[in-house]
């Protein structure tokens, strides 16, 4: 063996391995550019009942991403009242509700962090919420009923000043499952009552 072919072998295994080195480089920052894990998934409600839907959605996303779901009850304080008094009747609402997802959260082997978040108003409460917490994503339970929960303006202005992907789920027409305060699924009827199903 000569020299020369010393040299050619010796320049083709630096070859192959700097070609190896340098692709091996370039996998590694594709893998960087892959989105972020979600680590918190913000289910934002108000009121005693949560279209069935719409939890489990959010259930099924936290469970998939491995993220924690973060249910926040919406409370409001009369502008009369301090925004730090004692709100008990909301909290009466709030707790068994929250206690009702937490069940199904865990049967579903999901990590959930509750929230009651006070305000002058849903919106404001929410407002309060997107200023506190860090979350990835945001899954607002929305309803046709007026009135109840959040209105159109509240959610077009939860989609331009939310920091996070926001799904808006209205439950089809005639689908009136409602998870309660008795952690139970309900059809809700025209009359205003419910019954189990």
């Amino acid at each position: 063996m000569t020299a020369e072919h010393v040299l050619i072998a010796v320049a083709l295994i630096a070859g192959l391995a700097g070609g190896y080195l340098f692709a091996r480089s370039r996998w590694r920052g594709r893998r960087s550019e892959r989105p972020q894990a979600i680590h918190q998934i913000l289910l934002p409600f108000t009121g005693t009942a949560i279209s069935r839907r719409s939890l489990d959605a959010a259930l099924r996303l936290a469970h998939a991403e491995d993220a924690t779901l973060m249910p926040a009850y919406l409370a409001t304080v009369p502008k009369q009242l301090p925004l730090d008094c004692s709100i008990p009747a909301e909290a009466a609402k709030a707790m068994p509700m929250l206690e009702a997802i937490e069940q199904r959260a865990t049967a579903q082997g999901v990590n959930i962090d509750s929230r009651i978040e006070r305000g002058r108003s849903y919106r404001h409460a929410l407002a309060r919420l997107l200023d506190r917490e860090r979350f990835d994503r945001v899954v607002v339970p929305a309803t046709a009923e007026v009135g109840a929960g959040f209105s159109g303006d509240d959610l077009v202005w939860l989609l331009e000043k939310a920091p996070a992907e926001v799904l808006i789920l209205r439950p089809a027409p005639g689908d009136n499952l409602f998870v309660t305060t008795t952690g139970s699924s309900h059809t809700k009827r025209r009359s205003g009552t419910r019954e189990t199903q």
